[in-house]
């Protein structure tokens, strides 16, 4: 979980929806960290991780290289616009989510999971989110929910990934006041943002095509926007992104190596619990 990026400092004044700070990550092969708490996870908590994944140009990893891995104290979303991946977790949930599919994985005080990319040709292209979960969840049971395209409700240009937008509101019950949402815009639409009450953290990354907001923010972009009550975007191109804005997490980031918690306490709650799971894990499997 070491951070993987510095932001680069792109700031444009304090203008409401001005980007004020930009970057575009650094990753090995087809996934790229944009965000982790030692660098822009510090500034947009409960948002704290960001992975953009595209194999377009890139050599997919082999099926082996994403087994089983530990977390607790976060959420973990998986928003796919394109492709399959493969999932299975230590709630006993295994299968295949596709493009328009989400997981959503709380783990809570500790969970195993894992995934690859399978042995398709297709393009596999989407993002995953990593959420820090408030006191009241950070050692709660882990909770793993799969969504069909059908189960994901939109409103306009906007697919609601968490929380709510318009008339729509996700099945899935934000771990704090937060939303996350997915938009896709034709090339010259604009689509405006209002703020809810309390969202101070407000961030963009773009999969596909390139925004002006008012500078271009293209595919692999992450861009952080200074608070206003509405936000303009404009779509330079044909475009796909996702959108988090959030009441701050006022809690501490207290890491560990697979977890994140809010004190040095529940840190050893989660640790010891994943590492009990592990255990159990290995004598399953000797």
């Amino acid at each position: 979980m070491n951070a993987m990026t510095s932001p680069i400092d792109a700031t444009q004044g304090g203008l409401p929806g001005r980007v004020i700070q930009s970057t575009r990550g650094r990753g090995h092969g087809p996934i790229v960290r944009l965000m982790s708490p030692g660098d822009l996870g510090q500034q947009l908590k409960p948002f704290v991780f960001l992975d953009f994944i595209d194999t377009q140009g890139r050599a997919k990893p082999r099926a082996s290289d994403y087994g089983l891995h530990p977390h607790s104290g976060i959420a973990t979303l998986t928003w796919l616009y394109e492709g399959d991946v493969n999932y299975q977790d230590t709630t006993g949930r295994r299968g295949q989510i596709s493009g328009g599919h989400v997981e959503w994985m709380q783990a809570g005080g500790g969970a195993w999971h894992g995934g690859n990319f399978g042995d398709g040709d297709g393009r596999v292209r989407g993002f995953q989110l990593w959420i820090a979960l408030p006191p009241e969840l950070e050692l709660s049971d882990a909770v793993s929910t799969y969504l069909a395209p059908e189960a994901i409700p939109t409103h306009g240009p906007v697919t609601v990934l968490l929380g709510h937008y318009g008339a729509a509101s996700s099945v899935i019950t934000p771990p704090s006041p937060l939303n996350y949402l997915s938009i896709s815009l034709r090339a010259g639409e604009r689509w405006t943002y209002a703020l809810p009450s309390g969202h101070d953290v407000v961030w963009a990354a773009v999969s596909a095509g390139e925004l002006e907001l008012p500078a271009g923010v293209r595919a692999g972009d992450m861009v952080v926007l200074s608070r206003g009550e509405e936000i303009e975007f404009k779509a330079l191109t044909d475009v796909e992104f996702v959108l988090g804005s959030a009441v701050p997490h006022p809690h501490a980031l207290v890491m560990g190596n697979y977890s994140v918690h809010t004190s040095r306490a529940s840190l050893r709650d989660g640790e010891a619990r994943i590492e009990q799971i592990g255990r159990s894990l290995l004598r399953r499997t000797s």
